[in-house]
């Protein structure tokens, strides 16, 4: 698998066995964390620790979620650049193809000595360039997408779909089935069980769109998301996105971006999370394991057996009240 993996010697100890401890050693596969310097026009908006692989995606996806983008048309190109590293080039043939549906993209590689950790973006004429102020001041980690903005106004930004307005639904059956479908295309996961996971699923057929994995469950996300620019699907309206984790503010936040209309988590989301989809609009699905879920916002949007949702008020956004008054008097209590 090339950088995404690496090997590395390791000790494995056995505690309790009939003839004690037991200790041996043997090799271990290893998930791969580099950072990625995004520059657009030259430019250097962000430094993120990621899984190398699908980079231009990553970066797609990152425009979109920072507001730099919002379609496949404003996307014109990618080069890798030469610079400080980890060394060690890898060939053009292991970068992701361009789709060839879409905006036409231009992807090269600069010459011998590329480190493949430095992506500089073009855009299309007459898009405007990232204000300096959305330049991150610290790099981004793989736990923590929103880690170095430069205020915490920066964090909220707006978004030119209207995902509540979505009439998407989606059968509570095909839910509860999209965490074993997405893990059972973790490859890379089963080599190194070190990786987050997102996929898309079309809300209509339950067929599964794109699948990517990063270190960062950010990072995997902004791939599915740059997956969708690089194809000019953008808004992706009738879609659910799987992610492998939690449902963390920011998760919610790109997927608002590119108008996804349902996030659906394996774990828990933060009560941020569902703040902002309340306020948007967004599905929130939570603790989708087994037969079970919990929705936090428009539970409309979840059609179960009897065809519509368990206690979902008549009109579309009043489960959005009702979970914002809750949260209301939380906040009181």
């Amino acid at each position: 698998m090339g950088r995404i993996t690496a090997r590395r010697p390791i000790v494995r100890i056995t505690v309790g066995t009939d003839e004690g401890d037991l200790s041996s050693r043997r090799p271990d596969t290893l998930a791969v964390e580099e950072p990625l310097e995004i520059r657009v026009g030259g430019a250097p908006l962000a430094v993120t620790m990621r899984t190398p692989g699908n980079d231009v995606e990553l970066a797609a996806g990152f425009l979109v979620s920072e507001g730099v983008i919002s379609h496949g048309g404003e996307f014109r190109s990618a080069i890798h650049c030469g610079g400080p590293g980890t060394g060690g080039a890898i060939p053009a043939s292991a970068l992701l193809s361009p789709p060839s549906a879409g905006a036409e993209f231009s992807f090269s590689s600069a010459a011998d000595g590329n480190t493949y950790n430095v992506l500089d973006v073009s855009l299309a004429p007459g898009v405007r360039l990232p204000d300096p102020a959305l330049a991150r001041n610290f790099y981004t980690t793989s736990s923590c997408g929103l880690c170095g903005k430069a205020s915490i106004e920066a964090v909220e930004t707006g978004s030119a779909y209207d995902v509540g307005a979505d009439p998407t639904t989606v059968d509570a059956a095909a839910v509860v089935g999209y965490p074993d479908a997405l893990r059972a295309r973790q490859a890379v996961f089963d080599k190194t069980g070190g990786l987050h996971a997102a996929a898309l699923f079309d809300a209509v057929t339950g067929e599964l769109l794109v699948l990517r994995e990063d270190v960062g469950r950010h990072n995997a996300v902004d791939k599915v998301i740059g997956w969708a620019v690089l194809a000019d699907r953008l808004p992706l309206r009738g879609t659910v996105l799987q992610v492998s984790g939690r449902a963390s503010f920011e998760l919610v936040q790109k997927a608002v971006m590119a108008g996804i209309p349902v996030l659906s988590a394996v774990s828990a989301p933060s009560s941020l999370a569902v703040e902002l989809a309340v306020a948007s609009g967004l599905t929130l699905v939570g603790f989708v394991r087994g037969t079970t879920m919990n929705v936090y916002s428009r539970a409309d949007r979840v059609r179960t057996r009897g065809g519509s949702a368990v206690g979902a008020p008549a009109g579309a956004g009043a489960v959005s009240e009702m979970v914002a008054s809750e949260i209301a008097a939380s906040e009181s209590a």
